[in-house]
């Protein structure tokens, strides 16, 4: 009883919304002002009344309330087997909960909620209660994160100073990024391989990191490449230790090296390989001061092809010498003592010395009257002797006398 009450002060509302209209309008707007709410397929009647003619309207208002009262009454008493797919005015009331279930339902939800952040706690609970240090969103410096990476724990341990890694460009980023079982413990035993000292792999890593970055495959294909051009082993393991950033060099960049010196200094494959492994940092620094030194040998200080190979073989870094410091050394020992360019390629070790020294012992030999650099004379003095001895065996076993006279002569200029 009480649901055909609702229904039918639903309907109530209905007929005051259609008193609103105006007569005039009860035309074909009125059809379907009233139809268009109950085109339904539990309302047959109500959809048939678009079909009836103007005289019939002036009754709809009375026709449309006995329909209703009609759907109404017969809704009291629903279909079970169409109560899914009708769409009755009156939502169907669901059942009312048990209060066991009620209770059991409130139980779960209350064990489920997350404990308060301002519940009250022991004292023994807040002492085990460890707060971790925030990771830092942003720094300049990996310092910053070794509290927070493993990996970074690791390669400290291993010897890597991460000052010089974070001068390095996009290093400190590639690290972060690294897992050290995953990425570097296979590069670690790969140069341990090649032949790289455990005591050597942390400052390995510090001059070159981006190693880690490159396919273990690509790795092994570049020491393929120099076992295949005869290096020795221990030649590999020298060259990788004092060139960090060999192995970076793809094989096509490492073949054009090897060549450019050979062609450059018309030396045999036999020497142009023992010359890279004395000097293993010619493979991989700069070719530019190394192309002007030879400029500079060839067209400023006159040697030939074959003399700048012998100077170059003998000592490797006179490719690495400052172009000034070159030129100034040559025209003091060929200008002003007087020496052949055959007397300096067999000791071109004087092109490392410092001008000075040459000059303050030149002209204390020449003030004892023994500055003679013929080797046909038998006073003769060679160059290594001059520069290479410190003063008191200079003194003593060229000069012939004290230092103390060495050392009031040199006041004198």
């Amino acid at each position: 009883m009480a649901l055909l009450t609702q229904q039918i002060s639903r309907c109530y509302c209905l007929l005051q919304k259609c008193s609103i209209v105006n007569s005039r309008k009860l035309g074909r707007q009125s059809i379907k002002t009233w139809t268009l709410p109950l085109k339904q397929p539990g309302l047959p009647l109500l959809w048939h009344c678009r079909h009836f003619h103007q005289p019939v309207l002036k009754n709809s208002r009375t026709l449309l309330f006995d329909n209703l009262i009609r759907f109404c009454s017969s809704s009291t008493a629903p279909d079970p087997s169409r109560e899914n797919n009708s769409l009755s005015l009156v939502r169907k009331q669901t059942e009312p909960r048990s209060s066991s279930d009620s209770e059991a339902l409130d139980d779960g939800w209350e064990k489920s909620l997350p404990s308060s952040a301002l519940e009250e706690i022991s004292e023994d609970e807040a002492v085990q209660i460890v707060a971790e240090p925030l990771l830092p969103l942003e720094s300049f410096t990996l310092q910053d994160y070794v509290d927070h990476s493993e990996t970074l724990q690791k390669l400290v341990l291993l010897g890597v100073d991460l000052s010089k890694v974070d001068k390095r460009p996009v290093a400190a980023q590639l690290l972060l990024k690294l897992d050290f079982e995953k990425d570097i413990t296979k590069v670690l035993l790969f140069l341990k391989d090649v032949g790289v000292e455990d005591n050597q792999l942390g400052a390995f890593l510090t001059k070159n990191p981006y190693i880690l970055k490159e396919e273990l495959e690509d790795l092994e294909t570049r020491v393929s490449y120099l076992r295949s051009k005869q290096f020795s082993k221990e030649a590999i393991a020298r060259l990788v230790s004092e060139a960090p950033y060999l192995l970076l060099f793809s094989v096509e960049r490492l073949d054009n090296r090897l060549g450019f010196f050979q062609k450059e200094l018309g030396l045999h494959v036999r020497k142009t390989r023992n010359l890279v492994t004395r000097l293993p940092r010619l493979l991989t620094g700069s070719l530019e001061p190394i192309k002007e030194n030879l400029k500079v040998y060839k067209l400023e200080l006159g040697f030939t092809q074959n003399e700048i190979g012998q100077i170059v073989y003998r000592i490797p870094k006179t490719l690495g010498i400052n172009k000034r410091k070159l030129t100034q050394i040559f025209d003091y020992l060929h200008n002003v003592m007087e020496i052949p360019h055959s007397n300096i390629v067999h000791f071109p070790q004087v092109f490392n010395s410092k001008l000075l020294r040459i000059k303050e012992r030149h002209s204390f030999l020449k003030f004892l009257g023994r500055a003679q650099y013929d080797p046909k004379q038998p006073s003769y003095i060679a160059l290594d002797k001059l520069v290479a001895l410190p003063n008191d065996v200079f003194c003593t076993e060229v000069a012939k006398t004290s230092i103390e006279d060495f050392q009031k002569f040199l006041k004198t200029l």
